[in-house]
């Protein structure tokens, strides 16, 4: 192809601040062919185009004013933002047009004027330009440079936008670059933990990433059903289709996007993962993002936060107080302080979600949840978002385990407030309650009861309630099942202290629910040890690490897989006379479920892996030196918990990293990815990778959720470098 034959230019757009609103811009542009070629270059100003939809009173301009020798200048007017000047080096021609939709190549009706928003593609295409030249102002403008560049070289170009009047734009512009680039350097080996270059350098393109995903993102709900003022009416139709229950839904804010390539839209549930990595950054940035979705303009009047653009309706896993509580504690070990103000804002906020996630929810109001879509799109035999075959109802054992630790987040939360705020210390007892009901309800085994437990497989899985009274078991091994593992927490002994009334009621309720014969879910309570709470009970979790540890079933070489390699075989299911089913596909779907272009069956997913390694990492303060357990499963090799969650973040990591062949294996087969001197060190944060080969896969820019591999690099670092932990009491040794 060509990149194979070098015959492409490759352009290095970079931008340095010399003050708030002074902005270099340095346009590289490279000849990687062994020819010369011809390039017409066009960097574009426009303003966005708010005057044809009655929301701007008077309509922006730019025109041209004298420059000096070797530049051009281009005054902006803006009555919002004020007058700017665009600095561009001399040009071949200026080119000037009106930022106006094309109405006859889009819907076949007549242009009011020529000068439309694609006028600069047709005069390159047609090599005319005299009609654009002709136009001295416009809302668009272009300097176009034309360059015959010489085999393997290059050309720069360089821009200024300013407030201020300058009369030598461009004195200085390449030491303000040099200075920025050494700013950063210093600022990003500030914040790793790494020694590794090749880690650092992987760390680095990952944080580059997840800022350069952030986006203007704008929608009026309202005005998007109405219509826009001087524009034809939307079909009457969208009046009762998607998301016309969100009335209160108007959003204008910069956010973080799961890939500006493919998926520029804001999605709740990713941007949760996005703040864990921003908070090591720009922490001020990443709380801002999680207050602005629990706002009035996000959230919904019942306390649902909105999924994303396509359906804000949808369910996607609650995820966001654990974020918010990541945030805290990166927050806190980077500045020794925590934003106890912050924890209380999105406190209050999360009640309302929490309540709506409870009343929606759990049909029976017996702590067992459906959730519906929950974010895993085609990881179940059928769509869990659309109506159940038979009319059944989906009891989800993902539902219910993302409830299970959105109960202990909320009273993690809860807990460290109240160490500054005591009057936070009545609402601990409820989420304790609360948690204790969910597992109760997920691990119970009793006559007339069918949980999603399965003890002679040792795994959780989904139950269909049938409207006969049958209950059938969905026997797919896959992250639905595993999820039971994410709702733990350790609380310290310490702490326990600190909170005396808390500590009284914990024991008061365990004590109560041993006389009743209830099920419990603290097996060790003493007035002198830490306290685990889990959602799953110690000799079930040996069973299911058994299988998260096998790499027969979930484990890679980069990580968890979403299902279980025994899936090989297909599972099928018969529910009321129609075959259901599914089978392991490590790579690209193989179903056009939630448009094909995503795949839960099978490949390793960063964010759910992400969760596993925070997990394994709470079992590990609990049971510290004493919790060994095989790893891989059936190797022999015993390893701590703390150590397998480490060895856990080492295989996501090592996605990335070249191997002893010089390969890095998310670049898969692709010689010119993985050889290219131009290619192989630039690093594409994927979607979710092969569960076999590591090949990345889906979309290619999402630093997004991906991008949390920045923060199991300093994990990996730190637990490297620090002294291993205490002994502590414990009655059980863990033997998988």
């Amino acid at each position: 192809g060509l990149f194979n034959d070098g015959k492409y230019f490759d352009v290095f757009t970079e931008y340095a601040k010399v003050d708030t609103e002074d902005l270099l811009i340095r346009v590289t542009v490279h000849n990687r062919g062994n020819e010369a070629a011809y390039i017409s270059l066009l960097p574009t100003l426009w303003f966005r185009n708010l005057w044809s939809f009655g929301m701007m009173n008077e309509k922006p301009a730019m025109y041209l004013k004298e420059g000096g020798n070797d530049f051009g200048l281009l005054k902006v007017d803006h009555y919002w933002t004020g007058d700017y000047h665009f600095y561009f080096e001399k040009p071949s021609r200026t080119l000037f047009t009106e930022n106006e939709t094309n109405t006859e190549r889009l819907y076949g009706q007549p242009n009011r004027s020529p000068y439309v928003k694609d006028a600069f593609h047709t005069a390159v295409q047609q090599q005319r330009f005299d009609w654009l030249e002709e136009k001295k102002e416009g809302t668009k403008f272009a300097p176009m440079y034309e360059f015959t560049i010489a085999a393997q070289s290059s050309i720069t170009v360089k821009l200024r936008l300013s407030k201020h009047s300058l009369q030598q734009p461009f004195v200085a512009f390449d030491s303000v670059f040099e200075n920025r680039i050494h700013e950063a350097d210093e600022f990003y080996q500030d914040i790793t933990e790494a020694k590794d270059k090749e880690l650092f350098k992987i760390q680095r393109q990952a944080f580059a990433g997840m800022l350069w995903s952030k986006q203007y993102f704008n929608i009026d709900i309202p005005r998007w059903l109405n219509g826009d003022s001087g524009q034809p009416a939307p079909p009457e139709a969208r009046k009762h289709g998607r998301n016309h229950q969100w009335h209160s839904l108007n959003n204008e804010d910069i956010i973080s996007m799961p890939d500006k390539w493919e998926y520029p839209w804001y999605a709740a549930w990713d941007l949760a993962f996005h703040c864990a990595p921003l908070s090591m950054v720009d922490p001020q940035f990443a709380k801002d993002q999680l207050i602005l979705l629990l706002r009035e303009w996000y959230m919904h009047p019942n306390g649902q936060l909105p999924a994303y653009e396509w359906a804000f309706g949808d369910v996607n896993p609650p995820v966001h107080a654990w974020s918010c509580l990541q945030v805290y504690k990166i927050d806190k070990e980077k500045t020794g302080e925590g934003d106890i103000h912050f924890l209380k804002r999105v406190f209050q906020k999360l009640l309302i979600n929490f309540t709506w996630w409870v009343n929606r929810k759990d049909h029976k109001g017996n702590n067992v949840f459906e959730g519906g879509f929950l974010g895993l799109d085609n990881i179940g035999v059928f769509d869990r978002s659309s109506a159940i075959p038979g009319g059944g109802i989906l009891e989800q054992a993902d539902g219910t385990s993302w409830m299970a630790m959105y109960c202990l987040n909320m009273l993690e939360m809860a807990l460290e407030i109240s160490q500054y705020d005591n009057s936070y210390e009545d609402v601990t007892t409820k989420f304790f309650e609360h948690f204790v009901y969910i597992a109760e309800s997920l691990n119970r085994i009793g006559e007339g009861w069918t949980g999603s437990w399965d003890d002679h497989e040792g795994f959780f899985y989904d139950v269909l309630a049938m409207p006969d009274g049958r209950y059938i078991p969905l026997k797919v091994r896959s992250l639905v099942g595993l999820s039971t593992l994410f709702a733990v927490l350790v609380l310290k002994k310490d702490l326990l202290e600190k909170l005396p009334d808390f500590h009284k009621r914990l024991k008061w309720f365990q004590k109560y629910r041993e006389k009743n014969n209830a099920y419990m879910v603290i097996e060790e309570l003493n007035d002198h040890d830490d306290i685990l709470l889990s959602l799953v009970p110690r000799q079930r979790l040996e069973k299911l690490l058994k299988a998260l540890l096998d790499e027969k079933e979930f484990l890679s070489n980069g990580g968890i897989r979403s299902i279980s390699k025994l899936h090989e075989t297909p599972y099928m299911v018969n529910i009321d006379g129609q075959e259901f089913g599914l089978s392991y596909q490590p790579g690209e779907s193989n179903t056009s479920l939630f448009g094909g272009n995503s795949n839960w069956r099978g490949p390793v997913w960063m964010p759910m892996n992400y969760l596993i390694v925070h997990a394994l990492q709470q079992y590990s303060e609990y049971y510290k030196e004493q919790s060994h357990v095989e790893f891989p499963t059936g190797s022999g090799n015993q390893m701590t918990l703390g150590e397998i969650s480490n060895e856990l973040a080492k295989r996501l990591v090592s996605i990335f990293q070249k191997n002893e062949d010089g390969a890095r294996p998310v670049n898969g087969s692709e010689k010119i990815y993985q050889t290219d001197p131009h290619f192989k060190d630039l690093i594409l944060f994927y979607e979710y990778f092969h569960g076999d080969t590591l090949r990345g896969v889906g979309a290619s820019h999402q630093t997004g959720w991906t991008g949390v591999v920045a923060e199991l690099i300093n994990r990996i670092a730190a637990s490297s470098s620090s002294p291993k932990g205490g002994e502590k009491r414990v009655k059980e040794i863990m033997v998988a």
